[in-house]
């Protein structure tokens, strides 16, 4: 299914910008001067979960529907994924195989015509609660949040916690058992650091990595939680609250807030620069014109 959308300039939106306690021209540089925000498609349920491929192409799901879509470099949107399983969070490995963090209990790896291996889908002998968001490390290490939204009775999983899995392991392990509810989740292209969202605790924390699936310290890196969660180049962390985008440095420092039409559930860079911001909120999927690139 192929729709055209005039390469990405169906209705455009001013970006209103505001800046947070940073050096007003450091903060500006980081959106190319004078980018509005542009409405891609309106055409879905409940987007989330977007991710770039190798040649800028973004994938992302719409959960409701039980779709995986693709934005194309031409501006197209197709359909990758049909009984997507709710389908949530994406990522791709080093090796570019996508990967989804199933609401509907697993994380699965994609080949390019969208067949799919199960790679978890229980812990300790219970399914999972309802996998949210992954990161992929440089070895293919799988970090992903378990919580879950809307119905909590009987929930299989003692609570809301953060797993690794290892390269061809069959068991996750347990990292994270004391946030009220992670959800946004990514880390470092050095492997150093991993960054969780705790959405029902309003911070976001940033983890030393000790080696793969071992964690060291943590910090508060932001006072709020988030759904969505990426980085730039320079290690500025996006996070989501309400109809805002808020970016930190990697010290924590806020540097600037873009506020969307529709409140964004997540973000990521895609094009073919990787400069541009694709942003899903709620029916809709946005795209910003950055003077910075993604780390992803």
């Amino acid at each position: 299914m192929k729709h055209d959308f005039d390469k990405w300039k169906k209705i455009r939106f001013t970006a209103l910008l505001g800046l947070l306690l940073a050096n007003p021209l450091q903060a500006q540089d980081l959106i190319e001067q004078g980018a509005e925000v542009e409405l891609l498609s309106d055409a879905f349920t409940f987007t989330e979960g977007p991710i770039a491929d190798a040649n800028g192409n973004v994938y992302f799901s719409d959960i409701p529907a039980n779709r995986i879509h693709v934005w194309t470099l031409e501006g197209e949107l197709e359909t990758f994924r049909e009984n997507s399983n709710s389908a949530n969070g994406l990522f791709f490995d080093q090796d570019w195989r996508l990967h989804a963090a199933e609401g509907g209990g697993r994380i699965t790896r994609m080949n390019d015509m969208a067949e799919v291996t199960v790679l978890s889908d229980s812990y300790d002998g219970a399914p999972y609660n309802s996998p949210n968001d992954l990161w992929i490390d440089g070895e293919g290490g799988i970090y992903f949040s378990d919580p879950r939204y809307g119905n909590e009775s009987n929930l299989p999983q003692p609570g809301y916690y953060v797993y690794y899995l290892a390269p061809g392991a069959e068991q996750a392990q347990l990292i994270i058992t004391d946030l009220e509810r992670p959800n946004g989740i990514i880390g470092t292209r050095d492997g150093d650091t991993l960054y969780v969202a705790d959405h029902g605790g309003n911070r976001t924390y940033a983890y030393d990595i000790n080696a793969p699936g071992e964690l060291g310290d943590r910090r508060v890196i932001a006072n709020q939680g988030s759904d969505g969660v990426t980085l730039d180049e320079n290690g500025n962390l996006y996070l989501t609250e309400g109809r805002n985008i808020n970016i930190y440095s990697s010290l924590g420092q806020p540097l600037q807030s873009l506020t969307f039409p529709m409140a964004p559930a997540n973000m990521t860079f895609g094009g073919p620069n990787r400069d541009i911001l694709f942003v899903t909120a709620r029916s809709h999927l946005y795209a910003l014109e950055m003077n910075v690139r993604g780390m992803y």
